[in-house]
Order: structure tokens, then C-alpha cells, then sequence
């Protein structure tokens, strides 16, 4: 079951409620990997206006998603790791959708063109889509300041110092929202797909996939949902949960990257969308550290010790084999570790 907290006391100063939904965070976290929260003030809630309004952008004109496209799609655009990515036929993964980096809501955040991960953000132009940059703006601050009260928690239900993480996030590290389409999926886009993959029977019923069964590779995700279902959870014992849509609500789990940084103590769950013959739509906030925070070991009794590393050679390592990103991998230059090598480093998973 997938747990369902109230999350407002943890934006709040500390109290007896806060300590208490401390702990059921952190016992989300350490078992699950997944949990809804509800309760969030109307700033931060994901309305069904506010969802309608960033879902604007998929209503441009081909020619101008294709300026907005990641260089992969398009071979003339400058754009690697932000920008648009269309829907790819003969995947099990299905979806198109933009990613958008910190300079579209972060003041004087460090835009370096020389490295993917810091690369400017394209963006629509403001008579293509009157106010869109504001509103997508004003949403991925408020999913920053939910993740920074987020981890705080979590370093408190770790019995850490509630700052341990902060200075990893110093001007909103690399923290992405995207927007995604899931359209239906037609006998064409199904041509050459993987079976294995693109098919799973689930309660006895056969599915296509959307999304294919993976675990996020950075921190923490806050997802929003549009109402309609098709999110699952995979549970310890190999079950698949659904992840209900709830209206205003923020699905929260956890990365690759924080559970072999606490040791296995927290949990990156695997997940997968699968089809239900209807058009999806999601919005995600992928909660990311500083393009060169070093990663250290934490203070935690029985954490496996490692050599510090910087955050952005870990992510470029493990993004590039997502297909949106496949073949790139000599796209950037490595601050310290080369790609074959952190994906070495990194392959191993921890226990489950």
C-alpha cells in the first residue's frame, strides 16, 4: 500500500505534528520508496488549472517544437540535455515532453554552454505562449521549496543533521521539471518494439506499456498526476502497486542515488506506466544536486564507505542510457570520472 501523509507540518517550524509525520515519511522512504502527499498549500498544489495551463505547450506547432528540440531529434540544434524530445515508435517507452533547468526560474543561476547539464534551457517564445514561462516558472520554485523541506525531513528521520544535504543544492543544483505526454499508443508505434518489454499481463489482464519498469537515477521525484491512472509501484516481494491519481496531490520516491548514498537505508523504487487506451499527462520535478557536488560519505552507522564523486558525472553516466540520450555520451566532459568508468562504479545495485 502506498502511504498517504498530510505533508503541510513539514513545511512548517518543529512540532509534535511535524516529528510525527517525520516518521511516517521516513518509514515511506525506508520500505516502500513511494508516498502520496496531500494537504499542500494552495502555492504549491498541482490544480487542474495550473496543469492545463503548462499543458499549453503541447498545443505548438510542429516547427516550433522542433527549435525547442534536444540535438539527438534534431542535428542542427545546439540543445543536449534540456529541450524538447519527441515520442519514439518501436519503444516501450512512449511519451514526448520537454525538460527544463534551473535558469527558467533561478536567478543567476551558472549557465555554462560548454557542459550539457548547465546548457541554457530553450524555451517558447512569449507571444508563442503568453505567460507560459512565468507559470512554469512560479511551479518549479514551488516544487523546489517542497523537495528542500522534503529532504530535510529525511535527514531528521535519519537522524542527521537537518542541513546535511543543503549545501549540495546551492542554486537549485540541477533540479529538472518536465512535462510529459503520454499519447494512446497505435498498432504503428508498437511496430518493432521490444515484447518483453512493451507487454506485461497484469491481474491477469495483457498491457502495453508507456513507460517502461526503471528507478530514477538522481535523488527524489515529485510527480503530479492528471486523474488518469496507470503509475505503478513494484513492492520488495515483486508486486505492482497502482499509484493513485489524486487530484491536488504529489506522488514522491526516491533515486538510485540517495539509496546507495544512505546505505540501502532509503529506497529507489522501481516504477512503470502502463496504457489504458487514454491520453496521459504528468508533470515531474527530478530533485538534483550541483553539477560539482561532491558526494560524500554520509554519517550512518553501517554505510558502505566510497571515494567522493561529483554529482554530474554520476548523472550523465546513468541518464545516457535512457533513450532519450543514448549516443551521446561523449557529449560531455567529465569532471573527474569518464563515463565507462562511473558506469562501473555504479552498475552494482544494493540489496533489495
Amino acid at each position: 500500500m502506498i502511504a498517504r501523509i498530510d505533508a503541510g507540518p513539514l513545511l512548517g517550524e518543529a512540532t509534535a505534528e511535524r516529528r510525527r509525520v517525520d516518521e511516517v515519511f521516513i518509514a515511506a522512504a525506508t520500505s516502500a520508496g513511494f508516498v502520496t502527499l496531500a494537504g499542500l498549500p494552495a502555492e504549491i498544489a498541482p490544480t487542474a488549472a495550473l496543469r492545463a495551463d503548462l499543458k499549453r505547450l503541447f498545443g505548438l506547432a510542429e516547427a516550433d517544437k522542433r527549435s525547442l528540440t534536444r540535438r539527438k531529434f534534431v542535428a542542427a540544434n545546439p540543445n543536449v540535455y534540456r529541450g524538447w524530445f519527441p515520442a519514439q515508435a518501436g519503444a516501450a517507452t512512449y511519451k514526448e515532453g520537454i525538460d527544463l533547468g534551473p535558469d527558467l526560474a533561478v536567478p543567476g543561476f551558472r549557465v555554462d554552454a560548454a557542459d550539457p547539464l548547465t546548457e541554457p534551457t530553450p524555451l517558447p517564445g512569449e507571444s508563442q505562449l503568453p505567460l507560459w514561462r512565468a507559470a512554469a516558472a512560479r511551479y518549479y520554485l514551488a516544487m523546489q521549496r517542497l523537495a528542500d523541506a522534503l529532504v530535510r525531513s529525511l535527514a531528521r528521520g535519519l537522524e542527521l543533521p537537518e542541513h546535511s544535504f543543503a549545501p549540495l543544492y546551492i542554486s537549485a543544483g540541477l533540479s529538472t521539471l518536465r512535462l510529459i505526454r503520454y499519447p494512446e499508443r497505435t498498432a504503428a508505434s508498437l511496430v518493432g518494439a521490444p515484447q518483453a518489454d512493451t507487454w506485461v499481463t497484469h491481474r491477469g489482464v495483457r498491457r502495453h506499456t508507456l513507460g517502461i519498469a526503471h528507478v530514477d537515477t538522481g535523488c527524489m521525484t515529485l510527480l503530479a498526476q492528471d486523474g488518469i491512472a496507470g503509475l505503478q509501484a513494484c513492492t520488495r516481494d515483486g508486486e505492482w502497486l497502482d499509484v493513485p491519481p489524486e487530484e491536488g496531490s504529489i506522488v514522491v520516491n526516491f533515486g538510485a542515488l540517495l539509496e546507495r548514498w544512505t546505505g540501502g537505508r532509503i529506497r529507489a523504487t522501481a516504477h512503470r506506466i502502463l496504457g489504458s487506451g487514454c491520453e496521459r499527462h504528468a508533470i515531474a520535478f527530478f530533485y538534483e544536486p550541483a553539477v560539482d557536488a561532491l558526494i560524500c560519505p554520509l554519517p550512518l552507522a553501517g554505510a558502505p564507505r566510497f571515494e567522493p564523486f561529483p554529482f554530474g558525472d554520476y548523472l550523465w553516466a546513468l541518464v545516457t542510457r535512457f533513450v532519450e540520450f543514448e549516443g551521446l555520451e561523449d557529449a560531455r566532459r567529465p569532471l573527474r570520472i569518464e563515463v565507462a568508468r562511473a558506469r562501473q562504479i555504479f552498475a552494482t545495485p544494493l540489496r533489495r
